[in-house]
């Protein structure tokens, strides 16, 4: 598991000089308009909302003395709610309408790492691979928000909810993997089977995700390079897997 979590980073670095390589930019042009578009949109909603979450969440403490206290704490954990559904949904969106401008980026990275031009690859048409894109991001968003909702009630726990927030990370980030090794793996496997191959592969998704999750930190610049640099991670090291499961 660790090795693969660091081989899912480590793929990270020769991300920009193999898309330069293969002169993939231009397939990034709509998906990183659609990046910018949705974080715009939902942590600016999500911005407006934080206090009135707060506000709500406070009434629960009937008492006077530590009202104030409470009402802060409430805020920011509400404006923690927020900003984790916001990611959540954020990158299931973009992941699920950029499916159809991904697939041909990994399958180019694909012919490059094998040299195979004629391997003959599920054919899927442009509004097939959208709908595959949305059928594995509503699975995963509802997968995810079953885990993420009882691990943010841990936040209510002192020394708990240190613990918690690094499962709530790693949930993230294993998601977050997982549809960036899809746009590879619905070439080569049907929906289930992709389900089950990336379960095995547990540490690639993370590892991939580790860094997607990172990049979002990064104010603009990351909301726009995280799906070029993470997809492309996530192709070279799904179409090792795929070949080292062939070979077995």
């Amino acid at each position: 598991m660790i090795k693969n979590i660091t081989s899912g980073i480590n793929a990270y670095f020769g991300a920009f000089s193999l898309i330069s390589k293969l002169k993939l930019w231009n397939y990034f042009a709509i998906p990183m308009l659609i990046s910018l578009v949705t974080a715009i949109l939902i942590f600016g909603s999500a911005y407006t909302l934080s206090d009135n979450l707060g506000n709500f969440i406070s009434k629960i403490w009937a008492w006077e003395w530590g009202k104030q206290t409470f009402l802060t704490i409430s805020t920011l954990i509400s404006a923690l709610i927020i900003i984790v559904v916001g990611l959540i949904l954020f990158k299931h969106i973009i992941m699920a309408l950029s499916a159809p401008f991904m697939s041909p980026v990994s399958e180019k990275i694909e012919i490059h790492l094998t040299g195979n031009k004629t391997h003959q690859h599920r054919k899927t048409t442009f509004f097939q691979q959208l709908w595959r894109g949305i059928k594995v991001n509503v699975r995963n968003l509802i997968m995810e928000l079953l885990l993420t909702i009882p691990i943010l009630l841990l936040k209510f726990i002192p020394i708990v909810n240190i613990f918690s927030t690094i499962m709530l990370f790693l949930v993230q980030a294993y998601y977050a993997g997982f549809g960036n090794m899809d746009y590879t793996l619905e070439r080569h496997f049907k929906y289930k089977e992709s389900v089950q191959f990336v379960s095995k592969n547990k540490g690639l998704a993370i590892g991939n995700g580790i860094v997607f999750m990172a990049l979002l930190l990064l104010p603009i610049i990351g909301v726009i390079l995280v799906l070029p640099l993470s997809v492309t991670a996530a192709s070279v090291k799904t179409v090792e897997a795929i070949q080292l499961k062939n070979n077995t």
